[in-house]
């Protein structure tokens, strides 16, 4: 049986068969499922010039295989840890820039996607992100960068281990551009969170059985809110792949996103005095800047934190269309309108949807504010680049009139990860009220440093090396 790209039954991975089964085994890790844990290393890699360099660039490639496991390997650990406790091997993920693939000799074999071949740092992708120029950039991000390499682990030692595993099979022709390193914040409650104090990674779409099925049954549901999307979403065929048929990968982008904790601790208690919010109210005020409270409550859902666990993803703005609960403009609301986006369908808006990879970087101390060295190394998966991760960046977070309800002013930016020119915002001044408070908008805190578009390759394609 074919693999069905579009198919609007999920995939069931435990009971895939055929031609399902095999892109499993041929599929990287952390595409269908995250998994890059809660330590994760990161080498940014330039491949040399020449005869020589090309055919050592495709050894090292080649060499990386046995370090490295499938979906379907990967799904497996995950569900005996679940079940048993056991734990897993260290995830090791590969990527290939466009001008990767020429330094391979395979420029006619690269894909096809125009965002990745014009690559990030290219003046249209600069001008559709409103990113600032590359020579501000962190240096290992101005150059031109081949290939990604990602390791990651649940604990420090087999992480540092393997990346140890990995450096050995570099030789004099790669430099290595950056290296960066990521490690999971959690708030008192175990909870994964950014660097805002925020729970993150909530929201994130699913392609598999298994995983809806959790979803449902132990997590809140998916009755109101389905998080479903199709493999055509995160997957495509590789181009250069032995079989186009059950070989995939899928586009990865990468952005180091500096946050300034300091200026964003003093956004949320200005709007708070702004709206004159009392001690039990002046929480909501970081709530309107994110959409949720810091333990994850959708402020669409009630006016203070507290919401039962596990954190809740079975919501959508159908009862907030105006924005008097969670403000049109709040964070998740730019980057998942959740119908609320103006589309003529529902399925016309999950097109842009994304399946985020992220990780933050820097330590944090509870209470401490830092104003640099402390971000996220924004991952995520697509099939389409332009109409998935620059969409969502460009329309809707970089844009002001989205979303637009009626004749109601314009929302302004997304004030988390929004670029751009900030105009003035209004802000309901009570939780489900219709008197609103114009404000200005909090500076700008998130601080892109770098970044690059990649494809993660099948397995296939790299032993073919």
């Amino acid at each position: 049986m074919p693999v069905e790209l579009n198919d609007t039954v999920p995939l069931s991975w435990k009971n895939a068969t055929g031609d399902n089964e095999t892109m499993l085994q041929h599929l990287q890790p952390n595409i269908l499922k995250g998994h890059v844990r809660d330590r994760l290393h990161i080498l940014l890699l330039q491949f040399g010039q020449g005869p020589e360099a090309t055919a050592a660039a495709r050894a090292f490639l080649a060499a990386l295989v046995p370090l490295m496991k499938s979906a379907k390997t990967g799904l497996e650990e995950a569900e005996a840890f679940k079940q048993h406790g056991t734990k897993g091997t260290p995830y090791v993920g590969v990527g290939l820039t466009n001008a990767g693939y020429a330094r391979l000799g395979l420029t006619s074999a690269a894909p096809s996607d125009p965002v990745f071949q014009r690559g990030m740092r290219d003046p249209q992708s600069l001008a559709n992100l409103n990113d600032p120029d590359p020579t501000q950039w962190e240096p290992g991000y101005q150059q031109e960068i081949h290939a990604i390499v990602l390791v990651g682990d649940a604990d420090s030692l087999p992480a540092n281990t393997r990346l140890g595993e990995v450096k050995a099979l570099l030789n004099d022709s790669i430099t290595v551009l950056a290296e960066e390193t990521g490690k999971t914040q959690h708030d008192d409650a175990g909870r994964a969170i950014e660097h805002f104090g925020y729970v993150d990674g909530r929201s994130l779409p699913l392609f598999l059985t298994e995983d809806l099925d959790a979803e449902r049954d132990t997590m809140d549901g998916t009755s109101v809110w389905n998080p479903f999307l199709p493999l055509g979403r995160v997957l495509v065929a590789d181009p250069a792949a032995p079989d186009p048929t059950t070989d995939f990968g899928s586009y990865f982008v990468l952005r180091k996103l500096e946050q300034n904790v300091r200026a964003f601790k003093a956004a949320e208690e200005e709007l708070a005095d702004i709206l004159k919010l009392d001690n039990h109210d002046r929480e909501r005020a970081g709530a309107m800047l994110v959409g949720r409270f810091r333990d994850g409550t959708p402020l669409t859902l009630q006016a203070q934190a507290g919401a039962h666990k596990p954190v809740m993803n079975d919501f959508t703005y159908a009862s907030d269309t105006a924005g008097r609960k969670c403000p049109l403009q709040a964070h998740i609301r730019k980057s998942n309108p959740r119908g609320s986006g103006g589309f003529e369908t529902p399925e016309e808006e999950r097109l842009h949807l994304l399946a985020r990879r992220g990780q933050t970087y820097g330590e944090r101390t509870e209470g401490d504010q830092p104003d640099s060295g402390v971000g996220l190394l924004f991952m995520a998966c697509n099939s389409d680049l332009g109409q998935q991760f620059e969409f969502v960046q460009r329309r809707w977070a970089d844009n002001p009139g989205f979303p637009r309800h009626g004749t109601a002013a314009e929302p302004g930016l997304d004030p988390v990860t929004g670029q751009g020119s900030r105009p003035s915002q209004t802000w309901p001044q009570a939780w489900a009220d219709n008197e609103t408070q114009e404000a200005p908008a909090p500076e700008q805190t998130v601080t892109m440093k770098g970044g690059e578009y990649f494809f993660m390759p099948s397995l296939p394609f790299l032993r073919s090396l």
